[in-house]
Parts: structure tokens; sequence; C-alpha cells
């Protein structure tokens, strides 16, 4: 049971750096590169939206947020393209590291303590 875990896990590092080079690909519509940018920015941010470190909530993002992106990005992605896109990513061993992704989680959380101190200023003033 734990190989196969394991070997989940390791399809899913190897399809998120997949689906980062099948969005560059032009055979691919925009619909399905638009929602593969913002999955694979997400899945290769070395920040998480919701840190781990916080109990249960933490792996949410990690176990089903990031799964479930990447499956619905591959039943986009014309097979043909997946398939190259997936021998490209193991090819190249490392998978890349979206600052952007970070850059964009850094700027919820900027704007979600924003919004939060908004709130409570507004009920107690």
């Amino acid at each position: 049971m734990f190989s196969s875990i394991k070997a989940w896990a390791r399809d899913l590092k190897r399809d998120s750096h997949a689906i980062y080079l099948a969005a560059r690909d032009p055979r691919v519509p925009w619909y399905a590169k638009a929602l593969a940018v913002a999955v694979a920015a997400y899945a290769l941010s070395p920040i998480d939206l919701i840190p781990d470190f916080i109990p249960v909530v933490g792996y949410i993002d990690d176990l089903i947020l990031v799964p479930l992106g990447i499956w619905l990005v591959v039943r986009l992605v014309p097979d043909d393209v997946m398939a190259e896109s997936r021998a490209k990513a193991s090819a190249a061993g490392r998978r890349p590291i979206s600052r952007a992704g970070m850059v964009a989680i850094i700027a919820l959380w900027i704007f979600g303590v924003a919004g939060l101190l908004w709130l409570i200023a507004r009920r107690l003033g």
C-alpha cells in the first residue's frame, strides 16, 4: 500500500511539471492553458495557501485541491500533448519552482489579512 501511495505522489509531481509544460503548447485550448497555468503555479509554488503547520486543514490543499486541479487539467489537455509533456517532465528530473505562484499566494494572504482587519475595524468603529 505504501508503495502505491509513493507512486501516486511521484506521478503528481511529474504531472504538475507536465501541465506547466503543456500550458506552453500551441495545441492546447486557451481555457485549458489558463487553468494549467493557475494549477501549475500553485502546485510548483514553494508556499502553500494553507500552511502545513495548521493541523488537518493545512494538508487539504496538498491532498485534495492540487490533485483535483491536476486531474481536471489532464482531462482538458489533448492526450498526445499530455503524453509528450509527461515524457519531457520525466526526462527533466527536477521540477521548476513557480515564483509567480509564490507571489500570488503571498498577495492573497496580504489581501486576506487586510480585509479581515478592515472588517474588524468596521465592527469596532
